[in-house]
């Protein structure tokens, strides 16, 4: 027989004639591949955004001169006096806040006069450069709808200046603002060094030989790399971050394999005799396989091609998401244009196909192998699985070991690779046991049921043990979603948990000041030199604590580099410890000596431990420091180097503060000595928080960051509910001469609702209970594995009760609400019709 036709006959005209089990296999087949394609263009518009528009101003540039709290003016001097065909760029880059707006951007200070020639603008002046070296001129992007002439006013570090527009960019360089060398370094406080040097070689020379004159010619202390040499850390750092997200919407599309074989398995049971006549005819296995693995097929490409539609509407809303979780805990970045490419929707359709595909192997297997024979044996596959429950559950227990073995590896390529593995055998030696645990509590409940709710409920127990294979399949699929709800809940739940106790040690002041310009993980605005004197003349003030932090790069990973006034942190502060020991034991060392605390992120990543040795490059030297200890922190993932002020400030003369914590007297209350500090700080666009209030900003922005997890979460349940839903209106199908046969004997209609209403039931109960214990053990590989490997955080084990029942009461809830079309269908069936279409 022609495939094709095999094809059309068994395969898609029974699809078209049941179009809302066809329907809903291909919407959770979608609903997977948009999970996937959303993250994947949403991590690529987040991450693709780094320095956007300070890149775009690179011209030529090959190579960068960096050093830790800036470049000395008399290295651009150095640089530019070499007898060599050498292009000097200084800039000064910074962050500065439109007034008015929580709209930040890049400010840049470049020599105007001598970048002029290379960009093009709509400018105020002669070519001469007019007024743009003046304290007031700024240039700026087209995107701002400002036009020369104009008024700006920006909030820079904690000062608050009004501009004049003298040029508007041409070109696609988005939000940025240019400002001439001289009022930059003013404006910013830079105190005549430049954030860094780029470096254009010129007549010939290589960028290598230009690399190795300048490494030769510069003091130790400077950093010479390849220009992107930061965004490329930057990239890397987030890989991680990226990673967990890819897998996490991965779970989605299993949960869609896990319903395409439960279709496909239906349609085997289902065509068994067709099957059966067909082989009889002639028809050869491998039409049989073809026909069966082109329906998965057909679903996969139906799926994909909504999913690339949805993906990309998802998208949208998911790079918020993504860009305010980078933006947090890892680096400045403004979400980039999603951008939906060839190679995305190939991989989107490949995705589909190939899943759709591997998850219809068996039983398409299965069909090919019917001999005409066995036709007519509807429950054989049925009774196999039953007698191979114990087998499978011995498969399970060596599946299962091995997730442990994969466990205890160490990750590869800053990666824990082991861990994923170990979750996806886990998954895998979950689907094995359910069989054993769908027979084993369906016959131990079936007796206890029968006697609280009657025949119907006994009825419906028997049934989902009767027809083992599929049930166990939808367990599985409802089960895997539940298992991540459960999983990411406890991890979440716990490093909440965690954090705030954090924070109750770590925020031990009254009143913390930072600058007014919106934080980022990765930028340090400074306040005024003076502001802690000020701060520490007040009558209510009985310590003032402050700190400083630099960005740096150390073994190719970006990383803060912080000081603070051991003193005062070790008497007033109680930051925990790895070692166990007392802060104020050990931040006293600090004080005038080389030596430093590292977090915890910083010692895993980099593999340090109290009493290795640092070098960092600072100032005009390469200063060796020894580790003292290492300190939990939750604040960001690129890590932190902490020492005294005293000893910052002897390699790194920069008085100005980042960040101010205040203590007040005993008896001086919150309100009078924050009023205090607010007249002392007049005029100064300095945010002054409450203990309260930033531990309140801090909890806020931790639900936020793991806001995309929690619907890529929904996004699984969702689908799984679904599949519950088409699987019951299959199943009602499948079994209407059994319904018939029982209206024929008396049933009457609300009897078989509440059968099928038990079914739905019993299959939400023992989804909960597969999924209770495989999250269990999955949030014990999140937490102690996967984001231990991934970034570095210890967290403490804790049970989000609350959340975790309300969540799990909802999907068992929607499970029931699932079951109410297909009781609808069965109680519509007419006994004598079915009864006599066999």
């Amino acid at each position: 027989m022609n495939v094709a036709l095999l094809f059309y006959r068994i395969i898609l005209r029974p699809l078209r004639q049941e179009p809302l089990r066809t329907t809903l296999t291909v919407i959770a087949v979608a609903l997977g591949i948009a999970s996937v394609l959303a993250i994947e263009l949403a991590g690529e518009a987040a991450a693709g955004s780094f320095r956007s528009s300070m890149e775009t101003l690179l011209g030529d540039a090959s190579l960068e001169v960096t050093a830790t709290g800036g470049v000395p003016a008399e290295i651009v001097t150095q640089i530019a006096t070499l007898p060599y065909a050498l292009k000097v760029h200084p800039r000064i880059e910074d962050y500065a806040s439109i007034e008015g707006t929580r709209k930040t951007v890049p400010l840049i200070g470049v020599d105007l006069l001598a970048e002029s020639s290379g960009m093009t603008a709509d400018a105020a002046g002669q070519s001469g450069g007019g007024n743009l070296n003046a304290e007031d001129s700024i240039w700026i992007g087209n995107t701002f709808g400002r036009k020369v002439g104009d008024k700006l006013k920006l909030l820079i570090n904690d000062t608050s200046t009004e501009f004049t527009v003298r040029g508007v960019l041409n070109g696609n360089l988005g939000d940025l603002i240019l400002m001439d060398l001289a009022p930059a370094n003013d404006a910013l406080r830079r105190d005549g060094r430049v954030d860094r040097i780029l470096i254009e070689t010129q007549g010939g020379l290589t960028a290598d030989q230009g690399e190795a004159i300048l490494r030769k010619s510069l003091p130790e202390s400077m950093t010479v790399q390849r220009e992107g040499t930061q965004t490329d850390e930057n990239r890397r750092m987030l890989e991680a971050f990226r990673w967990n997200l890819r897998i996490l919407s991965y779970v989605a599309l299993t949960v869609g394999a896990f319903l395409i074989y439960n279709t496909i398995s239906v349609s085997v049971v289902r065509r068994r005799v067709e099957i059966g006549i067909l082989r009889a005819l002639g028809v050869t296995r491998s039409g049989i396989l073809a026909a069966f693995l082109g329906e998965a097929a057909a679903f996969g490409v139906l799926g994909a091609s909504v999913g690339v539609l949805l993906g990309r509407l998802m998208a949208s809303g998911a790079v918020t998401l993504v860009a305010a979780t980078v933006e947090s805990l890892y680096v400045s970045s403004r979400p980039g244009t999603v951008a939906l490419t060839w190679q995305n929707v190939s991989l989107a359709f490949a995705i589909g196909i190939a899943v759709s595909l591997i998850s219809a192997f068996s039983p398409a297997w299965e069909a090919s192998k019917v001999a005409p024979v066995e036709a007519m044996a509807r429950g054989r596959r049925e009774h196999k699985t039953r007698i191979h429950t114990r087998r499978s559950l011995i498969f399970a227990a060596l599946l299962a070991a091995a997730g442990w073995f994969a466990s205890q590896q160490k990750p590869v390529g800053a990666k824990p690779v082991f861990g994923y593995l170990a979750a996806v055998l886990l998954i895998a030696a979950s689907a094995l046991a359910i069989p054993a645990l769908v027979s084993g509590l369906s016959s131990a409940s079936s007796n206890i049921l029968k006697v609280l709710f009657g025949a119907e409920a006994l009825l419906a127990s028997r049934s989902l043990a009767a027809s083992l294979r599929r049930t166990s399949v939808l367990v599985g699929a409802l089960s895997t979603a539940l298992s991540m709800l459960v999983a990411v809940g406890i991890m979440v739940g716990s490093f909440r948990e965690t954090v705030i106790v954090w924070m109750d040690d770590r925020l031990q002041a009254d009143l913390y000041l930072r600058p007014a310009v919106p934080p980022g993980a990765d930028r340090h605005p400074t306040m005024g030199a003076d502001v802690v004197g000020l701060l520490e003349r007040l009558t209510e003030v009985e310590a003032v604590d402050q700190f400083r932090g630099y960005e740096i790069s150390y073994q190719g990973a970006p990383a803060t580099l912080g000081a603070g006034v051991a003193r005062i942190a070790g008497r007033y502060g109680n930051r925990p410890l790895l070692s166990g020991a007392s802060p104020q034991t050990v931040f006293p060392q600090l004080e005038g000596h080389d030596v430093v605390i590292v977090s915890e992120p910083f010692a895993n990543k980099h593999n340090v431990r109290a009493g290795d040795v640092l070098t960092l490059p600072l100032g005009q030297k390469r200063v060796a420091f020894r580790v003292l200890d290492v300190y939990y922190d939750y604040s960001n993932e690129r890590g932190f180097i902490i020492m005294d002020r005293s000893t910052m400030l002897k390699y790194l003369p920069d008085p100005a503060p980042s960040n101010v914590a205040v203590y007040l007297k005993k008896g001086v209350s919150l309100d009078a000595g924050r009023k205090s500090v607010d007249a002392a700080l007049a005029g100064r666009e300095i945010l002054v928080a409450p203990n309260v209030t930033l531990r309140r900003e801090a909890i806020r922005i931790f639900d936020r960051t793991f806001a995309i997890t929690y619907t890529l979460e929904a996004v699984a349940i969702f689908v799984a509910i679904m599949g519950v839903g088409g699987a019951l209106v299959a199943l009602v199908i499948d079994r209407r001469r059994e319904y018939g046969l029982l209206r024929f004997l008396g049933a009457g209609a609300s009897q078989l609702r509440r059968l099928i209403l038990f079914e739905a039931g019993l299959l939400g109960i023992l989804a909960n209970i597969a999924g209770m214990l495989l999250g269990f053990f999955l949030s014990l590989l999140l937490i102690y594995v996967i984001n231990k490997q991934s970034f570095g955080w210890t967290i403490q084990f804790h049970w989000p009760a609350t959340m975790l029942l309300s969540g799990l009461a909802l999907v068992y809830a929607a499970t029931l609400v699932a079951a109410i079309y297909p009781a609808r269908i069965a109680t519509q069936l007419v006994p004598m019709e079915v009864i006599h279409e066999d």
